[in-house]
């Protein structure tokens, strides 16, 4: 293992520094033992599968940031011939790891199934070529094909992330919601506009900012969010902002600027009152500022209202005590205009509405005539904050919890 050129960081992982001293002292039990508890801990977190010992290996090398990663991230097949033949050594070195096994007293580790399966596409067609005859040079093309499509590090696990204002930097959601633009009922012409921009922006063509405006419940948020796990495998990946910390988007833009993927910076719920200033930071880092925003970020925000910042009877009738009252009026109101694109998300008419609660009810299977279902959606609407789609969802699962019981 001490061979190792590229992926040297492998060597100071715990669980690898363990495995090292098992085999270094195969007479003592007791390290075995810890080793596989400390597996069974990563099976679990991680959702590892089969034998852990390789899986954990195969998980390392998808993790993992060195010049290698980082180049084919970038140039994909690209890369250097001298870089390559450095992977091919390693790959070699890799392929003996896979082979070791844990002594046949310590079986709990050799087919494990985890509680939960974190399922990707990806990281299953990696692991399987790992797992397979595979050469070294088709372990390297499949490393390779990783990550150009997932990234490294954390970009390879993560769709979403927060920023960290505190450490600056980003940490990974872990249990980010999973919805798709399918998911979303209605709306057709809102998620085409988003769809075109963000594949433009991902295409390297000119983007722009999107501002996501309207009543409650309607699917702003959640368009947004279903565009990060529709084009993970094309590099998009969003990073969510929350309004306190819209000063640190100059850090946060600085800090995305030479990383490989496409970025959405998601503020969500977006608006001010008249004494907040923060919008002067949002405005400064969309259009204004003396440092351009990088390439390969775009801002989408959503709002329930048009007008971001909250107008007061002064600012509206002319205040005699301010005579630039109109340029006042007028900072608050262009940072609207900042966003290239707004999309508006109405509430949805009666029929509209009938038509989602429709739709909802068949994919989760409810069992009520379309005359039930329509007096159910009726009802839940007077009794319940009008039309929406997250109200469909709402009396949804009121229904099935009340088929279920």
């Amino acid at each position: 293992m001490h061979r190792f050129i590229l992926f040297r960081n492998i060597l100071q992982d715990p669980i690898i520094q363990k495995v090292r001293y098992c085999l270094a002292q195969p007479e003592k039990e007791e390290p075995y033992f810890d080793l596989t508890g400390d597996l069974i801990t990563q099976g679990e977190l991680l959702g590892l599968k089969g034998n852990l010992l390789v899986s954990y290996i195969i998980y390392l090398l998808s993790r993992d940031e060195n010049i290698f990663s980082t180049m084919a991230e970038k140039a994909g097949r690209h890369i250097g011939s001298g870089l390559y033949q450095a992977a091919i050594h390693d790959m070699k070195i890799i392929k003996d790891l896979l082979r070791i096994r844990l002594p046949a007293r310590l079986p709990l580790s050799e087919s494990y199934e985890p509680t939960f399966l974190h399922n990707q596409s990806y990281w299953e067609e990696l692991r399987a070529c790992f797992l397979s005859d595979a050469s070294p040079g088709d372990m390297v093309e499949k490393l390779i094909e990783f990550y150009r499509c997932c990234g490294t590090g954390d970009m390879a696990g993560y769709a979403a992330f927060r920023w960290n204002n505190t450490d600056r930097r980003l940490s990974g959601i872990e249990h980010y919601d999973p919805i798709r633009l399918n998911d979303i009922i209605g709306y057709e012409y809102q998620k085409e506009v988003l769809i075109r921009n963000t594949l433009a922006f991902l295409d390297g063509k000119p983007a722009n900012n999107v501002l996501l405006v309207g009543a409650r419940g309607t699917g702003k948020s959640s368009s947004v969010k279903a565009l990060a796990n529709e084009y993970f495998s094309q590099g998009l990946r969003l990073v969510e902002i929350a309004k306190q910390e819209l000063g640190a988007l100059q850090a946060v833009m600085a800090f995305l600027r030479h990383k490989s993927k496409k970025f959405i910076l998601f503020i969500d719920d977006l608006s001010f009152e008249e004494f907040e200033i923060e919008y002067k930071h949002l405005k400064s880092a969309i259009e204004g500022g003396v440092e351009q925003k990088p390439d390969n970020v775009v801002i989408y925000a959503t709002s329930n209202r048009r007008h971001l910042i909250r107008e007061n009877w002064n600012e509206r009738s002319g205040d005699a005590d301010d005579i630039h009252f109109n340029d006042a009026i007028n900072e608050k109101i262009s940072l609207s205009d900042r966003f290239g694109i707004t999309l508006t998300y109405l509430a949805p008419d009666q029929k509209d509405y009938l038509t989602i609660i429709s739709e909802v009810a068949q994919r989760n299977g409810i069992c009520l005539s379309p005359e039930e279902l329509r007096k159910e959606a009726l009802h839940w609407e007077m009794s319940h904050s009008g039309r929406s789609g997250r109200t469909a969802q709402q009396l949804v699962n009121h229904l099935l919890c009340r088929q279920s019981s």
